[in-house]
């Protein structure tokens, strides 16, 4: 869990999610490396992300559960898309405001985060 209190948690009710920008959500959205790029670098057709079904496995568990209820990550997600990922593509806006929302409840420290995109990094670009 994070100690940071820079990042404050949304509203119990869902109506508010923290806007503030998260520094390891940042470099990720400045890298500009959505699946729409990087496809055809590695001559992939498919248009969905290979993740993208893990996604909607998560959320739909996520909303099941009511850990993150389906209107709550949905007002998320506006809230999110018309500020900080307004020029990300869907599937990547949709992992990014999950991540936000872990990262802003303290569910999720960057630094750990940060270790786990490092790991799955390493490994594809050992394959």
């Amino acid at each position: 869990m994070s100690g940071d209190s820079s990042h404050p948690a949304s509203a119990a009710d869902g109506s508010q999610v923290d806007l503030a920008p998260i520094p390891v959500l940042e470099v990720l959205r400045n890298e500009n490396k959505t699946w729409e790029k990087l496809a055809p670098a590695y001559g992939v057709t498919n248009p969905d992300p290979p993740w993208k079904v893990s996604l909607y496995a998560t959320l739909e568990c996520l909303a099941a559960g009511e850990a993150l209820p389906l209107l709550e990550r949905r007002r998320a997600e506006d809230q999110l898309g018309e500020t900080l990922y307004s020029r990300i593509p869907a599937p990547e806006q949709q992992l990014l405001t999950l991540a936000h929302i872990m990262l802003s409840r303290g569910l999720l420290s960057e630094e750990d985060l940060a270790r786990r995109m490092a790991a799955v990094r390493s490994r594809l670009e050992a394959a």
